[in-house]
């Protein structure tokens, strides 16, 4: 076996894809540990609300703006030695903003963080292919898929103990070790990618590809869809429902731990059945998924809201690993930093879409800006307005892809053997 072929055989490892997924919970951490410290450093550093909000804005904004850029360093580069440098990035903003003596610092050490966490989970993807034999890639994007809602579900109870034992500090202090981790085991078990550069109407090509865009916009809506969920939920439970704040908590819970047990065998069913019916089954679900939050909770209630995220879920991760898996399988090596950037970019987009459009969609549906005050109808109204231009969104997204699959009947993305 010659150099290059043992090194391949080196890289494509179970630990190899371990330290990829490990650096989507830290990225995905970075997102949801600093929520729960908000009510804190409101208090400690006598500052409304409204101002300490810029601390998880700052994060958002700084991860969406640098994803593509950070892509084309990878492809310029090598996607490994951004990574490491990301990781860097990442430990070096994670001490800064424990170690922030105003809220101006720590915004803009969390703005650093961003960066440094776009790094993290756009090079992760963009990494698949050299971290996991060809058969095996949907199981691998499953499984960041399971590792970046495994990290968004953690922050909040994580940080919540972290709180009451270190204060806010300790919140960012602790991801300091981790990425540290994180770094030792990406230097020691990827290998090195170096550049692959490409013939400049090659480099061009990535924005331009035809097929690609579709499925971006498909992703663009699927974020937008389960952004809703989060936005939607919590009032419907409250305040139609009449539940409890931690009873609300509970039952909110319940969408990342399907997402958590769902993102690996995902990836296994696009390995045996392949991307592009995988991503129209995972359509499918959202789709219906949405039309059963229409529906099922005027029927019954609290476990009809249950019965529908049960099926709109594991939708989500079903069409993240498949349309993840498809996309990256499209690309030129030269481009995958780029592209994957593309991706986060969309999904990004879709987050903002859902939270912002589709939030005041739901206002309009309740005819009113204060939602605490409406009737339970009304919140009731309101959701279905919302989850009906969702299903909407949902069906138009597999329009789009059915278009794309016409294309993709040259391209071997068949069940691997």
């Amino acid at each position: 076996m010659n150099h290059s072929a043992t090194r391949d055989h080196c890289a494509k490892t179970p630990l190899a894809v371990a330290a990829l997924a490990l650096s989507m919970v830290l990225a995905s951490l970075g997102t949801s540990i600093a929520n729960i410290a908000l009510p804190t450093l409101s208090s400690d550093l006598a500052i409304p609300f409204y101002r300490v909000q810029w601390v998880v804005t700052a994060y958002l904004v700084a991860l969406t703006l640098s994803v593509v850029v950070v892509g084309r360093l990878g492809d310029r580069f090598g996607l490994k030695k951004m990574l490491l440098f990301g990781l860097g990035l990442f430990a070096l903003a994670s001490c800064l903003c424990g170690l922030a003596p105003s809220l101006r610092a720590l915004v803009a050490a969390r703005a650093l963080q961003g960066v440094g966490a776009a790094f993290l989970m756009t090079l992760a993807i963009a990494l698949v292919h050299e971290a996991a034999p060809e058969n095996r890639i949907g199981r691998a994007m499953g499984l960041l898929g399971t590792m970046s809602a495994l990290g968004t579900a953690l922050g909040p109870s994580l940080g919540g103990v972290l709180i009451s034992v270190t204060g806010w500090q300790g919140i960012f202090l602790a991801l300091v070790p981790f990425s540290a981790l994180c770094f030792a085991l990406v230097y020691r078990v990827l290998p090195d990618s170096g550049r692959a550069p490409a013939p400049a109407a090659l480099r061009m090509s990535a924005l331009l590809r035809p097929g690609l865009l579709p499925r971006l916009v498909a992703n663009l809506c699927v974020a937008a869809t389960m952004m809703a969920t989060l936005v939607v939920g919590p009032f419907y439970l409250g305040f139609a429902l009449g539940l409890g704040t931690a009873a609300t908590g509970i039952v909110m819970t319940v969408g990342p731990v399907i997402s958590i047990a769902s993102g690996v065998p995902s990836g296994r069913l696009v390995d045996a059945w392949g991307a592009p019916r995988v991503i129209l089954a995972g359509l499918g679900a959202l789709v219906s998924g949405a039309v059963a939050l229409v529906l099922l909770p005027m029927v019954w209630g609290l476990w009809g809201y249950l019965v529908a995220i049960a099926i709109l879920t594991p939708g989500y991760q079903l069409f993240q690993a498949a349309n993840n898996t498809a996309i990256m399988a499209d690309v030129a090596q030269a481009e995958r930093g780029v592209v994957s950037g593309l991706l986060g970019l969309f999904r990004n987009l879709g987050l903002v879409a859902g939270a912002s459009g589709l939030g005041a969609v739901f206002a309009f549906g309740a005819g009113t800006d204060v939602l605490e005050s409406a009737a339970p109808s009304a919140i009731v109204d309101g959701m279905q307005m919302t989850f009906l231009l969702a299903a909407a969104l949902m069906a138009g997204a597999t329009c789009l892809v059915r278009a794309r699959a016409g294309d993709d009947a040259t391209v071997k993305f068949g069940p691997n053997p």
